[in-house]
């Protein structure tokens, strides 16, 4: 793997507030077809609202009347197929890392620039493409606010839930109530269960799980129900409540986050309305990438500079006040990391 180099943030973009109001509102899908030149992202819905953000704030910054590459960004879901540029064939919307990923790997800068990820590079990726990293987030599991879940679970433990060798509360603690678990997970697409299946330790998955409901989305009425158990961005999570960027549909609804035990500590997945450091510094801390062809990731053209311009260590994402102020709304961590490429 080759890696570039990284910059540090600046003091006062890392002291910005978690609740700072950033510059304008976020979109969801564009409200203009962007131009060819244009930056333009699909795939995961774990970070599609920062990225939403990231491209009204960017594109302000360009100044009014700026012909240089704007950044756009697709939202997971919404109607489909989508036309994404000016003279871009249509393809079907991209629900998730993976099919952000496949797209990528599909077209070209006519249509898609990049991929928003919220998985590392897998064995399975093809080859030529560069993760960069954009910040820290963490996932935990989730069940419904005063249900039949306890507060917390060990790793084995939610394993052996979906594996479904653990089938009723009262295997976990007698305490709990006779009450048959229901283990949920988003599509097969989504980089959230797919890093959150590897943090359990890869169960094989039983027939009482159930796939389906859109990732970070609580309020899919399946989901509203006492024996329910959800993996859940926690950053995604502290966007939708404490940030207040949810809406009637990408919201919590009433499901909490919850604990888990890891090596007999219990681990919590937000202190002080942000991602516990101990969390993050666990199997259950992750990082979220943005995912570009190397080829252009490396071109000295207009178009790699512009992608380096946005997206590199020394770029706006990664430099900004701003975007710093967005990264810390929207409930992410920042790293030092910032604008790294790993190529697979």
């Amino acid at each position: 793997m080759r890696k570039t180099a990284a910059k540090l943030l600046t003091a006062a973009a890392l002291a910005t507030s978690l609740v700072t109001i950033a510059s304008g509102s976020a979109l969801a899908d564009p409200t203009v077809t962007p131009a060819a030149q244009d930056i333009v992202g699909v795939g995961s819905d774990t970070i599609q609202a920062l990225l939403n953000q990231f491209s009204t704030d960017y594109n302000v910054s360009l100044g009014s009347g700026s012909t240089a590459p704007h950044l756009y960004s697709w939202d997971a879901t919404g109607s489909s197929p989508i036309t994404t540029k000016v003279g871009a064939t249509s393809i079907a919307r991209p629900n998730g890392s993976g099919a952000g990923i496949k797209a990528l790997v599909a077209n070209t800068s006519a249509t898609v620039d990049f991929a928003r990820s919220s998985r590392g590079p897998q064995p399975t990726d093809a080859h030529g493409l560069d993760f960069v990293t954009l910040a820290k987030d963490a996932v935990t599991w989730s069940a419904k606010s005063g249900g039949d879940a306890p507060a917390q679970l060990t790793p084995a433990q939610l394993n052996a839930i979906y594996s479904c060798t653990t089938t009723n509360w009262k295997q976990i603690d007698p305490s709990l109530p006779n009450a048959t678990i229901k283990p949920f997970l988003p599509q097969a697409d989504s980089g959230t269960r797919a890093f959150f299946l590897t943090a359990i330790s890869n169960p094989t998955l039983g027939q009482c799980v159930t796939t389906g409901p859109e990732e970070n989305e609580g309020t899919d009425q399946a989901l509203n129900d006492p024996d329910a158990v959800f993996p859940y961005s926690v950053a995604h999570d502290i966007g939708q409540t404490v940030g207040g960027h949810g809406t009637t549909t990408d919201a919590p609804g009433n499901l909490t986050l919850r604990n888990v035990v890891v090596n007999g500590a219990t681990l919590t997945p937000v202190t002080n309305s942000q991602i516990d450091t101990d969390f993050a510094n666990s199997q259950f801390g992750r990082v979220v990438y943005n995912v570009f062809r190397d080829a252009e990731w490396n071109a000295t053209d207009t178009h790699g500079q512009a992608l380096q311009n946005i997206f590199g260590s020394n770029g706006w994402i990664c430099n900004d006040p701003t975007a710093a102020a967005d990264i810390a709304s929207y409930g992410f961590l920042a790293t030092p990391a910032c604008g790294v490429a790993t190529l697979t």
